[in-house]
């Protein structure tokens, strides 16, 4: 069922609790060197303060270990959010201490706080009741912004809604797009629906395989985890990285999968992990020893260009090979193109898909770029989401 959003709740004189993803990089000077996150979560605190509302803005950053640490310290976030707004941000110290309570208790209509990562307190990555019941207190309204951690089970984004159970709970714009292209359209796709998948493990994406064979057309496999194929086609890899005990269940894959799996025909390889490498196009189950597969051959970009120019819905997730080191970028590179190129519903699935193609400026030229890796494979899995199902249904 689709959920309710924060435009669709009275939030005049209210104060909202927004579960935003602030989790932005930070250089050695705690300066933010990329702020695409705090951008994705403006249209849903606009909404709030624009209304006569006030907003306290809980995230987490980095991994701190449930205890206070300088260099994770959110008040970066609050005041690039400043800058961004064009007014004034409020800091916490605390996240549901004497600081944290105060100044959320004397917000009015119109003022923004942030408060210090939720991940200080052990509470938050153990879902703890007590440490949700805190925050939950705070505010009249919850609002879930977060779609990276929507698969999780931390507090802010189970309990703390439980805990607000008889308030407005709702989505913020960014999760309620990001679970529109993700679940809506890979439910119902135009057709022929393509999916693209890359990266280095099969064992990563084993259940998103299985899945998507069971909706979509065809199934474009990349990255090293079609070495894993290639064994289990009785190929040789040489020594590129491969996960052998994973070959039985890749076997299964492809004689469940018939001719919808399509797999590189040939590899760019090197015979060491270089960019000054020596360097060979084999065919992909006949790799020699000495040489490694770092991308998808002229012939594979060919197919896969083909494949992608007559589809209706595409999803990728994962790059071809390894994107970062010139010339084995070129597979990735060509699936961008080709994705940019086609008329198709195009949905990029989060963490090293979205580098590759904001680094290869094609981010205006695809329908959706996710903000969640791991949210974005879960849901391309066909799970559901305890942190969305539990809001209040539009």
């Amino acid at each position: 069922m689709p959920k309710k959003n924060i435009s669709q709740v009275d939030v005049t004189g209210k104060k909202v609790l927004i579960r935003v993803d602030f989790n932005v990089p930070l250089d050695d000077q705690q300066r933010i060197t990329d702020d695409r996150r705090i951008e994705m979560a403006l249209p849903s605190i606009r909404s709030v303060l624009d209304r006569g509302g006030s907003v306290i803005l809980i995230s987490h950053l980095g991994r701190p270990d449930g205890a206070p640490d300088p260099a994770y310290s959110t008040a970066p976030t609050a005041r690039r959010l400043a800058e961004l707004l064009g007014r004034p941000v409020q800091f916490a110290s605390d996240t549901v201490g004497p600081d944290a309570q105060a100044k959320s208790a004397a917000l009015k209509p119109g003022d923004a706080l942030v408060l210090e990562n939720l991940r200080f307190q052990p509470g938050e990555k153990k879902g703890d009741p007590a440490f949700a019941q805190a925050l939950a207190n705070m505010a009249d309204v919850y609002c879930n912004d977060a779609f990276g951690t929507c698969h999780r089970k931390d507090a802010s984004m189970v309990a703390v809604p439980q805990a607000m159970a008889g308030k407005p709970r709702v989505v913020g714009f960014l999760v309620e797009k990001e679970v529109k292209y993700l679940s809506d359209v890979i439910r119902n796709p135009a057709r022929p629906f393509v999916a693209i998948l890359g990266g280095a493990k099969v064992s990563d994406k084993i259940n998103v395989i299985a899945n998507l064979l069971e909706v979509c057309d065809r199934v474009l496999i990349g990255g090293a985890m079609a070495y894993t194929f290639a064994l289990a086609q009785g190929g040789q890899v040489g020594d590129s990285l491969v996960e052998p005990d994973k070959v039985p269940l890749a076997k299964e894959l492809l004689a469940k999968a018939g001719d919808k799996l399509a797999l590189p025909v040939d590899t760019h390889c090197g015979d060491k992990f270089a960019a000054d490498c020596q360097k060979q196009i084999f065919p992909t189950t006949a790799i020699p020893a000495g040489y490694s597969g770092f991308d998808i051959g002229p012939q594979t970009i060919e197919k896969f260009a083909r494949l992608i120019a007559d589809a209706k819905t595409v999803v990728w997730n994962g790059p071809m090979g390894v994107f970062e080191m010139p010339p084995f970028d070129a597979g990735t590179r060509a699936v961008a193109q080709a994705i940019a190129d086609s008329a198709a519903t195009s949905i990029i699935g989060g963490g090293d898909s979205a580098a590759a193609i904001a680094q290869l400026g094609f981010e205006d030229q695809v329908t959706h770029v996710s903000t969640g890796g791991g949210a974005s494979l879960e849901m391309l899995e066909g799970k559901k989401f305890a942190a969305v199902e539990l809001l209040d249904e539009a």
